[in-house]
């Protein structure tokens, strides 16, 4: 079974490498051999938010972005029949989608080139940069 994962943020990009990794189940034999991971990595608050905010209050609204930024791709993944699995992650974007990647031995990373808006392009791209410059398999980069 070919493990693959892949980050989302809601940004079309993201979305397109969702669309690419469905496409790609119809090679298989079986769709369901193709396993499918998401994640979304929130950023984490500085440490000043937790004097205005509970910790119940900051993972309740980490969850409540990363369902919304992961809605889009779900819903894709669902209509199209896959079997996949979710991952929501608090902490630097890079390191989080290195960690689970190694963790689950995944066997590739499909990911968009960049995330959402102008400024948000910009951090994206550097974080695929640092991506591709941490991770030890292969990474499909969809523009």
């Amino acid at each position: 079974m070919k493990k693959v994962l892949i980050p989302v943020d809601g940004s079309a990009c993201s979305l397109r490498a969702v669309d690419l990794v469905i496409a790609k189940r119809s090679h298989y034999a079986d769709p369901d051999a193709l396993d499918i991971h998401l994640i979304n990595v929130q950023p984490s608050f500085s440490h000043d938010v937790s004097r205005f905010f509970n910790h119940d209050q900051i993972a309740a609204f980490h969850h409540e972005e990363s369902d919304k930024q992961m809605q889009e791709a779900c819903k894709h993944l669902d209509d199209a029949g896959a079997k996949y699995t979710r991952h929501e992650e608090i902490g630097t974007i890079a390191e989080k989608i290195t960690e689970l990647a190694e963790s689950l031995h995944c066997d590739q990373i499909v990911m968009g080139t960049h995330g959402r808006g102008a400024l948000t392009e910009v951090l994206m791209g550097s974080i695929t940069l640092k991506i591709i410059h941490l991770v030890k398999i292969p990474i499909l980069l969809v523009k």
